[in-house]
């Protein structure tokens, strides 16, 4: 394959990425790789589009979308300037870039699982040629490029930053977020080499607006890391504020309010009933056991992450008592949860605290239902079963159950008719300022 090598590899990549007439891989195509392929789509970029779920390559070829966030029209504009979605991997030998975008979850000793990059990387490998650009977007602790990705490269015969140009560049989205779109939010990049930073620079130019180049792929790991550990800590530290608040009987909301008037040296982070989605809860974990290859023991970061994984028992411990306030069990009580999502107005549920809050109610007996208009079925998960659909908020509905669990602070909700029907309220968000007899805050 070496034969196959060319001296201007990089010059002939870079040219097709200027020109516009590079195609555009993406592996993984869910709230990542899809509004990735989606961008590459509407600044003129053939994308094929590859994922291993037969459903989403179905309705993708339909011109549907299943993301809630993203029309259809979206989906139809871009099959229309030729966006394509495929099981097969062997069609990747067609494509000039290969941007990988697989999940990157924890193991059940929560350690790294890097299964689903590694079965990726595999059934790339017999396809790759000379003149690509592999880019590694899951996040993952600093090395995964260097030392998972490259030898497996090298053992084809390619020469990284000859033959073939290998890149870490993170993902940064925030489904449901209006602010900002992949085009906006600016893109870090580092390289296995100078020529691979190079190819890296150029894929993205086009697409996103300001490039961020660092200094090696475990640099940019290491930022991907860091940004979602710098929120981890803070939201742990918020939390733990909110335990101590409430045994002052104070209102951390408006503690929190208070201080964010301020113009300098404070940015508010808000407490909850845990932490969701697929990198908050996850991403510390793989420092830590990277760092301990080091000799590093991550004290800080592991602390804020108890806090953090002891807020859905805390809550549990505020329901129990509130019931208990009133002369009655947790078990057999009917409760509620209103918002089953990670987060506010989107249907993401991946790693989401509420689902936990509802394994944790069931096992203790009681009788659990939800209500999530961006949810209305219970959707089959790896490690949650519930056999539910989303229950409507009328007021007799309400009224009906022991509990309303606020745990996802949905737009769509109608607090006030909560507040007026419901026998008891939990509120883990902050929706309601004043205090109000039927609203217990946690």
């Amino acid at each position: 394959m070496r034969d196959a090598h060319k001296p201007g590899q990089l010059a002939q990549l870079v040219g097709k990425f200027e020109d516009r007439s590079a195609v555009i891989g993406v592996i993984g195509l869910g709230y990542v790789g899809l509004p990735l392929s989606l961008r590459y789509s509407a600044v003129g970029f053939r994308v094929l589009g590859i994922d291993i779920d037969a459903g989403k390559v179905e309705r993708l070829n339909a011109g549907s979308s299943y993301i809630e966030h993203i029309a259809h029209q979206k989906i139809a504009t871009a099959r229309e300037r030729g966006f394509e979605a495929t099981c097969d991997f062997s069609r990747v030998a067609a494509a000039d870039a290969l941007i990988i975008c697989v999940p990157t979850p924890l193991n059940v000793y929560r350690e790294p699982d890097l299964s689903f990059v590694l079965g990726t990387v595999e059934a790339l490998l017999p396809h790759v040629r000379p003149g690509q650009v592999v880019s590694l977007e899951s996040t993952t602790y600093p090395g995964t490029t260097e030392e998972e990705l490259r030898p497996r490269l090298e053992s084809r015969g390619l020469a990284i930053g000859e033959d073939v140009f290998l890149v870490f560049s993170p993902e940064r989205e925030d489904p449901g977020n209006p602010d900002f779109e992949t085009r906006t939010i600016p893109k870090v990049c580092g390289g296995s080499t100078e020529a691979c930073l190079q190819a890296g620079l150029a894929l993205y130019g086009p697409a996103i607006d300001r490039v961020v180049p660092v200094s090696s792929t475990r640099a940019a790991e290491l930022t991907k890391l860091l940004e979602n550990i710098h929120r981890a800590v803070n939201i742990g530290l918020v939390n733990e504020m909110k335990i101590i608040a409430d045994k002052m009987d104070i209102d951390i909301h408006e503690v929190i309010r208070a201080a964010a008037t301020k113009p300098f040296g404070f940015t508010p982070y808000y407490p909850g009933p845990g932490l969701g989605g697929h990198c908050i809860p996850i991403d510390p974990f793989y420092l830590t056991w990277k760092a301990r290859q080091y000799g590093v023991h991550t004290r800080f970061i592991e602390l804020a992450g108890e806090i953090n994984r002891d807020m859905p028992q805390w809550v549990i411990g505020k329901v129990t008592d509130a019931l208990n306030d009133r002369g009655r069990s947790l078990k057999g009580s009917r409760i509620l949860v209103l918002g089953i999502a990670y987060k506010k107005d989107v249907e993401d549920m991946r790693e989401s605290p509420s689902v936990e809050l509802m394994e944790r109610l069931r096992a203790k007996g009681a009788l659990v239902d939800y209500s999530d208009p961006h949810v209305p079925h219970f959707p089959r998960m790896r490690e949650h079963r519930f056999e539910l659909s989303s229950v409507a908020l009328t007021p007799e509905a309400i009224a009906s159950y022991d509990v309303l669990l606020v745990a996802t602070s949905h737009s769509a909700f109608d607090y006030e008719l909560v507040r007026q029907h419901a026998q008891l309220v939990i509120d883990t968000r902050g929706v309601y300022r004043e205090r109000l007899p039927n609203v217990v805050k946690a």
